[in-house]
């Protein structure tokens, strides 16, 4: 599993005149409080600003017509980008051990109830 966090060092790493030397690489301790829920969500809202990547997680019940959003993440472009690259690998770890993940075909009811845009707001990014 690949963990990703900020470690929000503003401090340089190198110094000028050492080119090839690596940025240092510091492990972050998260602690997971015992009262956290963990959510299912089988659908997810993006929206976005200049500054800032919105994820509504939700749910919708199967031939259900109304959902409810129960996360909210927001986090800057540059942590979405680290988020994408941390799941990109994930899967295909998943996927060298389980095998391939199998995509509803994009014709199907699943796949447009669940994946496609709202027809109310075209310009909604999902």
């Amino acid at each position: 599993m690949i963990r990703w966090a900020n470690t929000m060092n503003d401090e340089p790493t190198s110094k000028p005149h050492e080119p090839d030397q690596k940025p240092e690489n510091r492990r972050v301790r998260l602690d997971i409080p015992k009262e956290l829920q963990a959510v299912y969500a089988n659908v997810a809202m993006i929206t976005h600003a200049p500054s800032e990547l919105i994820i509504d997680f939700a749910q919708v019940l199967p031939r259900g017509q109304h959902g409810r959003v129960l996360s909210r993440i927001i986090m800057t472009p540059m942590h979405a980008k680290l988020l994408q690259l941390a799941l990109v690998q994930n899967l295909a770890n998943y996927e060298r051990k389980f095998g391939e993940i199998t995509l509803p075909q994009a014709g199907s009811a699943l796949a447009n109830s669940l994946f496609r845009a709202s027809q109310e707001d075209p310009d909604e990014d999902s």
